[in-house]
Protein backbone atom coordinates (compact mmCIF):
# COMPACT_ATOMS: atom_id res chain seq x y z
CA UNK A 1 0.00 0.00 0.00
CA UNK A 2 1.23 3.44 -0.70
CA UNK A 3 1.38 6.06 1.92
CA UNK A 4 -0.77 8.03 0.49
CA UNK A 5 -3.72 4.81 -0.41
CA UNK A 6 -3.02 5.33 -3.97
CA UNK A 7 -3.50 2.58 -6.31
CA UNK A 8 0.03 2.06 -8.35
CA UNK A 9 -1.51 3.25 -11.19
CA UNK A 10 -3.26 6.51 -9.57
CA UNK A 11 -1.83 9.89 -9.56
CA UNK A 12 -2.67 12.58 -7.27
CA UNK A 13 -5.44 14.97 -7.95
CA UNK A 14 -4.44 17.69 -10.75
CA UNK A 15 -5.81 21.11 -11.40
CA UNK A 16 -4.80 24.12 -13.62
CA UNK A 17 -6.10 27.65 -12.69
CA UNK A 18 -5.05 29.97 -15.75
CA UNK A 19 -4.75 33.53 -16.01
CA UNK A 20 -3.29 33.24 -12.50
CA UNK A 21 -1.41 36.25 -12.86
CA UNK A 22 -3.11 39.88 -14.09
CA UNK A 23 0.41 40.97 -15.55
CA UNK A 24 1.56 38.17 -17.66
CA UNK A 25 1.09 37.07 -20.97
CA UNK A 26 -0.01 33.78 -19.75
CA UNK A 27 -0.11 31.95 -16.49
CA UNK A 28 -0.85 28.86 -14.61
CA UNK A 29 -1.30 27.62 -10.82
CA UNK A 30 -0.56 24.22 -11.33
CA UNK A 31 -0.83 21.41 -8.77
CA UNK A 32 -0.37 18.02 -8.30
CA UNK A 33 -1.87 16.87 -5.04
CA UNK A 34 0.33 18.85 -2.59
CA UNK A 35 2.65 20.41 -4.84
CA UNK A 36 1.67 23.75 -6.50
CA UNK A 37 3.52 25.87 -8.90
CA UNK A 38 2.90 29.43 -10.21
CA UNK A 39 3.69 29.19 -13.90
CA UNK A 40 3.96 32.51 -16.16
CA UNK A 41 5.00 33.15 -19.64
CA UNK A 42 6.47 36.67 -20.58
CA UNK A 43 7.02 37.83 -23.86
CA UNK A 44 10.00 39.88 -25.07
CA UNK A 45 10.45 41.81 -28.50
CA UNK A 46 14.05 40.41 -28.81
CA UNK A 47 16.13 37.09 -28.62
CA UNK A 48 19.36 35.84 -27.33
CA UNK A 49 22.54 37.74 -28.53
CA UNK A 50 23.30 34.38 -30.73
CA UNK A 51 20.17 34.50 -32.29
CA UNK A 52 19.75 38.09 -33.81
CA UNK A 53 19.25 37.93 -37.32
CA UNK A 54 18.50 34.58 -37.60
CA UNK A 55 14.26 34.33 -37.82
CA UNK A 56 14.31 32.31 -35.15
CA UNK A 57 12.78 32.98 -31.68
CA UNK A 58 13.47 30.91 -28.21
CA UNK A 59 11.71 29.70 -25.59
CA UNK A 60 13.19 29.57 -21.96
CA UNK A 61 12.34 28.81 -18.61
CA UNK A 62 13.48 29.78 -14.57
CA UNK A 63 12.99 27.84 -11.64
CA UNK A 64 13.25 28.35 -7.72
CA UNK A 65 11.50 27.16 -4.89
CA UNK A 66 9.74 29.82 -2.01
CA UNK A 67 12.21 29.55 1.25
CA UNK A 68 9.12 27.89 2.61
CA UNK A 69 8.01 25.63 -0.02
CA UNK A 70 8.89 22.66 1.81
CA UNK A 71 9.16 21.77 5.82
CA UNK A 72 12.19 23.99 6.75
CA UNK A 73 12.88 27.01 5.55
CA UNK A 74 15.52 27.81 2.62
CA UNK A 75 17.85 30.00 1.85
CA UNK A 76 17.08 32.55 -1.53
CA UNK A 77 19.40 31.88 -3.91
CA UNK A 78 19.69 35.39 -4.79
CA UNK A 79 21.18 35.93 -0.88
CA UNK A 80 23.90 33.25 -1.49
CA UNK A 81 24.63 34.97 -5.20
CA UNK A 82 24.15 32.12 -7.35
CA UNK A 83 22.00 29.57 -8.03
CA UNK A 84 22.12 25.84 -7.33
CA UNK A 85 22.97 23.23 -9.55
CA UNK A 86 20.06 21.17 -8.76
CA UNK A 87 17.58 24.54 -10.18
CA UNK A 88 19.88 25.14 -12.75
CA UNK A 89 19.49 21.77 -13.85
CA UNK A 90 15.44 21.43 -13.50
CA UNK A 91 15.17 25.09 -15.25
CA UNK A 92 17.02 23.58 -18.53
CA UNK A 93 14.58 20.57 -18.49
CA UNK A 94 11.69 22.52 -18.68
CA UNK A 95 13.09 24.74 -20.86
CA UNK A 96 14.35 21.93 -23.25
CA UNK A 97 10.80 19.84 -22.71
CA UNK A 98 8.91 23.09 -23.68
CA UNK A 99 11.17 24.30 -26.75
CA UNK A 100 10.49 20.30 -28.15
CA UNK A 101 6.88 21.25 -29.38
CA UNK A 102 7.88 24.85 -30.52
CA UNK A 103 8.75 26.12 -33.92
CA UNK A 104 11.03 28.87 -33.02
CA UNK A 105 11.26 30.08 -36.64
CA UNK A 106 7.56 30.56 -36.79
CA UNK A 107 7.23 31.89 -33.53
CA UNK A 108 9.94 35.15 -35.02
CA UNK A 109 12.72 36.60 -33.49
CA UNK A 110 10.96 37.23 -29.95
CA UNK A 111 11.82 34.92 -26.77
CA UNK A 112 8.82 33.28 -24.34
CA UNK A 113 10.23 32.86 -20.54
CA UNK A 114 8.54 30.53 -18.37
CA UNK A 115 9.03 31.20 -14.78
CA UNK A 116 8.04 28.30 -12.60
CA UNK A 117 7.62 29.30 -8.90
CA UNK A 118 6.84 26.30 -6.24
CA UNK A 119 4.98 27.53 -3.48
CA UNK A 120 4.42 24.36 -2.15
CA UNK A 121 6.73 21.43 -2.68
CA UNK A 122 5.60 17.44 -2.04
CA UNK A 123 7.36 15.65 -4.94
CA UNK A 124 7.45 16.00 -8.27
CA UNK A 125 7.80 19.75 -8.68
CA UNK A 126 9.93 19.62 -12.17
CA UNK A 127 7.01 17.32 -13.48
CA UNK A 128 4.53 19.80 -12.31
CA UNK A 129 6.74 22.80 -14.04
CA UNK A 130 6.96 21.11 -17.70
CA UNK A 131 3.02 20.38 -17.23
CA UNK A 132 2.03 23.75 -16.14
CA UNK A 133 4.37 25.25 -17.96
CA UNK A 134 3.00 24.69 -21.42
CA UNK A 135 -0.37 25.98 -20.32
CA UNK A 136 1.45 29.05 -19.50
CA UNK A 137 3.06 28.51 -23.07
CA UNK A 138 -0.41 28.10 -24.79
CA UNK A 139 -2.18 31.16 -23.20
CA UNK A 140 1.15 33.60 -24.15
CA UNK A 141 0.90 32.43 -27.99
CA UNK A 142 -2.58 32.92 -27.85
CA UNK A 143 -2.31 36.15 -26.10
CA UNK A 144 -0.32 36.70 -29.38
CA UNK A 145 -2.31 35.27 -31.78
CA UNK A 146 -4.87 37.92 -31.07
CA UNK A 147 -2.97 40.80 -31.96
CA UNK A 148 -1.73 39.25 -35.28
CA UNK A 149 1.47 38.47 -34.08
CA UNK A 150 1.79 34.92 -35.01
CA UNK A 151 -0.43 31.86 -36.13
CA UNK A 152 -0.87 29.57 -32.96
CA UNK A 153 -0.91 26.53 -34.62
CA UNK A 154 1.96 27.01 -37.04
CA UNK A 155 4.06 27.67 -33.20
CA UNK A 156 2.97 25.00 -31.60
CA UNK A 157 2.95 21.73 -32.73
CA UNK A 158 2.22 19.76 -29.56
CA UNK A 159 1.30 19.30 -25.88
CA UNK A 160 4.19 18.33 -23.77
CA UNK A 161 3.92 17.11 -20.18
CA UNK A 162 5.78 15.22 -17.42
CA UNK A 163 5.46 12.71 -14.90
CA UNK A 164 7.55 10.44 -12.29
CA UNK A 165 7.68 7.26 -11.65
CA UNK A 166 9.63 4.98 -9.58
CA UNK A 167 9.92 1.52 -7.88
CA UNK A 168 8.62 2.59 -4.06
CA UNK A 169 8.26 -1.06 -1.77
CA UNK A 170 9.08 -3.25 -4.91
CA UNK A 171 6.20 -2.37 -6.73
CA UNK A 172 6.30 0.47 -10.03
CA UNK A 173 4.27 3.50 -9.21
CA UNK A 174 3.39 6.77 -10.62
CA UNK A 175 3.49 10.11 -9.51
CA UNK A 176 5.59 9.70 -6.89
CA UNK A 177 5.00 12.23 -3.42
CA UNK A 178 7.68 13.83 -1.03
CA UNK A 179 7.47 9.89 1.23
CA UNK A 180 7.78 8.07 -2.10
CA UNK A 181 10.02 9.68 -3.82
CA UNK A 182 13.04 9.89 -0.57
CA UNK A 183 12.19 6.25 -0.11
CA UNK A 184 11.94 4.88 -3.70
CA UNK A 185 14.55 2.38 -4.81
CA UNK A 186 14.48 3.84 -8.22
CA UNK A 187 13.01 7.21 -9.19
CA UNK A 188 12.47 8.79 -12.51
CA UNK A 189 11.08 11.14 -14.42
CA UNK A 190 9.34 11.23 -18.12
CA UNK A 191 8.68 13.71 -20.65
CA UNK A 192 6.69 13.17 -23.42
CA UNK A 193 4.35 15.04 -25.83
CA UNK A 194 0.67 14.52 -26.69
CA UNK A 195 1.21 12.08 -29.82
CA UNK A 196 3.75 10.03 -27.75
CA UNK A 197 7.37 11.00 -28.75
CA UNK A 198 9.83 10.48 -25.75
CA UNK A 199 11.34 14.00 -24.98
CA UNK A 200 13.39 12.99 -22.04
CA UNK A 201 14.00 10.34 -19.46
CA UNK A 202 15.95 10.68 -16.36
CA UNK A 203 15.92 7.47 -14.21
CA UNK A 204 18.24 6.60 -10.92
CA UNK A 205 18.86 3.53 -8.68
CA UNK A 206 18.81 4.85 -5.59
CA UNK A 207 19.80 1.13 -4.14
CA UNK A 208 20.02 -1.69 -5.96
CA UNK A 209 20.02 -1.14 -10.24
CA UNK A 210 16.90 -1.72 -11.69
CA UNK A 211 15.91 -3.86 -14.62
CA UNK A 212 15.40 -3.18 -18.27
CA UNK A 213 12.20 -4.68 -18.16
CA UNK A 214 11.72 -2.27 -14.78
CA UNK A 215 12.40 0.46 -16.79
CA UNK A 216 9.50 -0.48 -19.69
CA UNK A 217 7.70 -0.75 -16.44
CA UNK A 218 7.70 2.53 -15.43
CA UNK A 219 8.02 3.73 -18.77
CA UNK A 220 4.23 2.30 -19.55
CA UNK A 221 2.92 4.05 -16.49
CA UNK A 222 4.63 7.06 -17.71
CA UNK A 223 2.81 6.84 -21.31
CA UNK A 224 -0.83 6.20 -19.64
CA UNK A 225 -0.05 9.03 -16.98
CA UNK A 226 1.05 11.70 -19.59
CA UNK A 227 -2.11 10.97 -21.69
CA UNK A 228 -4.26 11.95 -18.53
CA UNK A 229 -2.33 14.56 -18.27
CA UNK A 230 -2.30 15.74 -22.12
CA UNK A 231 -6.22 15.09 -22.01
CA UNK A 232 -6.62 18.05 -18.67
CA UNK A 233 -4.48 20.17 -20.59
CA UNK A 234 -6.91 19.88 -23.59
CA UNK A 235 -10.21 20.51 -20.90
CA UNK A 236 -8.29 23.55 -19.50
CA UNK A 237 -7.70 25.49 -22.67
CA UNK A 238 -10.82 24.48 -23.64
CA UNK A 239 -12.17 26.34 -20.70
Amino acid sequence: MRPSGRQTNQMRKVSFERNFSKHAEGSCLVKFGETHVLCTASLEEKTPPWLRNTGKGWVTAEYGMLPRATGDRMRREAASGKQGGRTLEIQRLIGRSLRAVVDLEALGEKQITIDCDVIQADGGTRTASVTGGWIALHDCLKWMETRSMIKLDKVLKDHVAAISCGIFANQAVIDLDYLEDSAAETDANFVMTGTGGIVEVQGTAEGKPFSQEELLTLLGLAGDGIKELVEMQKAAIAG
